[in-house]
């Protein structure tokens, strides 16, 4: 099955997501959610910082099934999505699906993207003004709970009403992307207190396989990584003791 086809529906076991964050059409190096200062990214994984070779590289860093692509173009200027760009990633990791945030906001555009066949939307809390935009889609996408420190980005209404979330979640703490931190175990507990039949993902802070599995340790689904491979903290070797 190509990546055009498969939304990542499904998926058994803990899932590690690696991430690339787009803009101008590079990829760039995020850190604490301070867009405006990422630079195209320099890592190991791959020459220079086209989408389609850090793509490549990620994939041949980690046996991923899905990979989660942030198009800041379109989540900080309204662009259009990148489908050059997705395409491209798409087309050098076969079989690996695609989820997608690129400033979702209205039904329109949403539907219009789950026609290209490039992935599944992925929702985030900052872009909307319709706290139920992200239950009107139901499995077909995932919906990103967006946080900044203390701030919650988006409706009030999407974090705290759990009937408005669609079954998988990612809980995106953007201060703690690329700090070297460590995940938000206590947030995440208190997410998943909330809604315990939802597929919780945590987003920003992973440094290695010790907090891969302090998260799979606490039911957590998921996680979406970058810097910890970008980094080699977090080798393809270590996905066995995942498993």
């Amino acid at each position: 099955m190509n990546a055009s086809m498969d939304h990542g529906f499904g998926r058994p076991g803990f899932a590690v997501i690696p991430v690339l964050d787009l803009r101008s059409g590079r990829v760039v190096r995020a850190r604490r959610g301070e867009r405006s200062s990422y630079a195209p990214i320099e890592t190991p994984l791959a020459k220079g910082s086209a989408p389609d070779a850090v793509a490549r590289g990620l994939c041949d860093a980690w046996p991923a099934t899905i990979l989660y692509v942030a198009d800041l173009d379109a989540i900080i200027d309204h662009a259009p999505p990148d489908l050059a760009a997705l395409t491209a990633i798409a087309r050098a990791c076969p079989g690996v699906a695609l989820w997608v945030d690129a400033g979702f906001a209205d039904p329109e555009g949403i539907a219009d993207f789950l026609t290209t066949g490039l992935g599944r939307p992925v929702i985030g809390s900052e872009s909307q003004a319709d706290a139920g935009l992200p239950a009107r889609f139901g499995e077909r996408a995932v919906l990103s709970l967006d946080t900044r420190g203390a701030e919650r980005l988006g409706p009030a209404a999407l974090h705290d009403d759990p009937s408005l979330w669609p079954p998988e979640v990612i809980a995106m703490t953007l201060a703690q992307v690329g700090a070297g931190r460590g995940p938000d175990l206590a947030a995440l507990a208190a997410l998943q207190a909330r809604a315990p039949d939802r597929r919780l993902y945590a987003a920003g802070g992973v440094r290695g396989p010790d907090d891969l599995r302090a998260l799979r340790e606490a039911g957590i689904a998921g996680a979406l990584v970058a810097s910890a491979l970008h980094d080699g903290t977090l080798l393809r070797a270590d996905a066995a003791g995942l498993a």
